[in-house]
This record gives structure tokens, C-alpha cells and sequence, in this order.
């Protein structure tokens, strides 16, 4: 590959040329594309689509005239420089990929245990179930995980709701949720709610406006349950870019969206459009029970 147009051969000296190639060649690897031109260096990170001005740099790549001599370059200054303005752009997102599949012992799990359910149906035949078991259930509730429906309000927004965008292995797909978690030892519902909220989004519940008797998450599968807490969250001002830090746990990568309740359905339907991407089915339910009630007319 060549780096023809990023140096001026006039310009160049060979002492200058040789660290700016060993410099580039690895970004040209990591598949980030150099575009240069009279005035900035500019690099594109293809999966984020951010483009990146580096305005100190256009000095060592400024086309001069043959009238007037270069200016010599402090030798210490370009390393600093690149270091200093190119780290955040090397550091590119990248896409979550399974690498194997291979069969586990139960014996070996964490979280989950694989079982075997002998029982007899209503004709009174025997019969057998496999089924997926949590390890991780709360004794003080009996429940295994809390969704947490939310409803956002702020002063200059019309109600809204934020949801969760993640990768998950099981389905080698980024799931749109409302977030959730499990509920540890020591917790109810609500106050597993209140905990997890505040990590995953970083805003503080301001109320919780009900909490749900104990719902079945996959009964043809498993013997997973959960509750769902409905809060609501006053924040003064709801503003793209400005969503407060999150206190994720390691390797947790959440992306935090808000969308305006009266657009919630439609939303998760253009998503579930998009390749790679899952709706979960407890907030695909809810949004559509809501544009149910807009749409069909049976008088409730």
C-alpha cells in the first residue's frame, strides 16, 4: 500500500518519512482510513462513522511552496503530538463475534444447571421435561431478575422511556430492552429495581409506581422468573449527548436510548428491522398492548 500524498516529497526528509509510515501502517491495519488533505488529517473509523479533525497535524503535512523552505520539525514534538491526539481514534469499537460453542457440564456451570423433570400429565402417563435451572435465585424472594419499565419526564421533553441496547451471546444479536438485572441475596424487587437502574442508565429512580406479581420468563424452557417494576425518573433536562455515567460492571457494554412513549412502538419495530438486532419480548409486549389500545376499537 502506498502513502503516496500523505508527505510531500519536497518536504520529507527520509529521517522524517520513515516514523510517519511506522506510525500510519498500523492504523491502515486496524482498518482505519487516512484521508488527507491541505489542511487536516482526517481519519474514519468505518463502524463508528466519526470522523476525526487532527488540527495540529496539518503543519507536518502542509504542502509549501518551492519559495519557501520547510520548517524543521521539533524532534520530540510529532511522537508527543500523535500520542496524544490519535490514541482515542486507535481505539475503535469492535463488533462482538463468537469464537466456539462447546458443550458444558453442568458440574462447571455458574449460573445455570441443565435437569431432568420425571412427572406424570392428566391422563396419568409418565412422562419427562428437560429444563434450564438459574443457580442464582434470591431465597429472601424467590425471584430471579427484575425488568424495570420507565418513564421519563422532563420539562422539555414529552414523556419518554430509555432503553437498553446490548450484545448477547445466546443470540449472537444485540438485544432492544428496557434494563434489568438479577436480584441479589439480600434485596426485594423494588430496591434490586432502584440499584439496577441506576447502574445501567446512571439516573436515579424517583418513584416506583408498581411492581408486578411474579411473571414466568420462558416456561417451555425454563423455570426462570422475574417481576417487573415500573418507575418514574424526573430529570430537568433531557438533552441528546448529555445522559449521565453509567456504573458498568466488567464486560458490560450498554447503549442507553430515549424514545418518546408515543413512538415506543413503531421504534422497536424499525429495530427489530435491522439486521443483527432483537426486540425482548416483554417490551415489544407492552409497546404493542399500547398501540393496540390507540388502534383497535373495542371500547376499553
Amino acid at each position: 500500500m502506498q502513502l503516496r500524498g500523505i508527505i510531500p516529497r519536497r518536504s520529507a526528509s527520509p529521517a522524517l518519512t520513515r516514523p510517519l509510515m511506522d506510525l500510519f501502517i498500523p492504523s491502515l491495519t486496524n482498518n482505519l482510513i487516512l484521508t488527507p488533505n491541505k489542511h487536516t488529517t482526517t481519519f474514519t473509523d468505518p463502524h463508528h462513522h466519526h470522523t476525526h479533525h487532527h488540527r495540529h497535524l496539518h503543519l507536518l503535512f502542509h504542502h509549501h511552496s518551492t519559495t519557501t523552505a520547510p520548517a524543521k520539525p521539533r524532534r520530540n514534538s510529532f511522537p508527543q503530538i500523535v500520542k496524544s491526539k490519535m490514541t482515542q481514534t486507535l481505539h475503535k469499537k469492535q463488533e462482538p463475534a463468537i469464537t466456539s460453542v462447546t458443550e458444558l457440564p453442568t458440574s462447571e456451570s455458574r449460573w445455570v444447571t441443565l435437569q431432568k423433570i420425571e412427572y406424570t400429565d392428566q391422563t396419568g402417563k409418565a412422562r419427562t421435561w428437560e429444563v434450564a435451572s438459574r443457580k442464582t435465585r434470591s431465597a429472601k424472594t424467590g425471584v430471579d431478575a427484575v425488568a424495570i419499565g420507565n418513564i421519563l419526564l422532563s420539562p422539555n421533553k414529552a414523556p419518554s422511556t430509555l432503553l437498553v441496547i446490548q450484545y448477547r451471546p445466546p443470540l449472537d444479536a444485540y438485544t432492544v430492552e428496557w434494563p434489568a438485572g438479577l436480584i441479589d441475596e439480600d434485596e426485594t424487587a423494588e430496591e434490586a429495581a432502584v440499584r439496577e437502574f441506576k447502574e445501567e442508565t446512571g439516573y436515579e429512580v424517583s418513584r416506583v409506581l408498581s411492581v408486578s406479581p411474579v411473571q414466568a420468563a420462558d416456561p417451555g424452557l425454563s423455570n426462570a422468573n422475574m417481576q417487573m417494576a415500573m418507575v418514574e425518573v424526573e430529570v430537568p433536562e433531557l438533552e441528546a449527548g448529555s445522559l449521565p455515567e453509567q456504573r458498568l460492571e466488567d464486560g458490560e457494554h450498554i447503549e442507553r436510548v430515549v424514545v418518546p412513549l408515543a413512538e415506543l412502538y413503531e421504534k422497536l419495530v424499525e429495530y427489530s428491522k435491522r439486521e443483527r438486532f432483537i426486540v425482548a419480548a416483554k417490551l415489544f409486549h407492552f409497546a404493542a398492548g399500547m398501540d393496540f389500545m390507540k388502534t383497535q376499537k373495542y371500547g376499553l
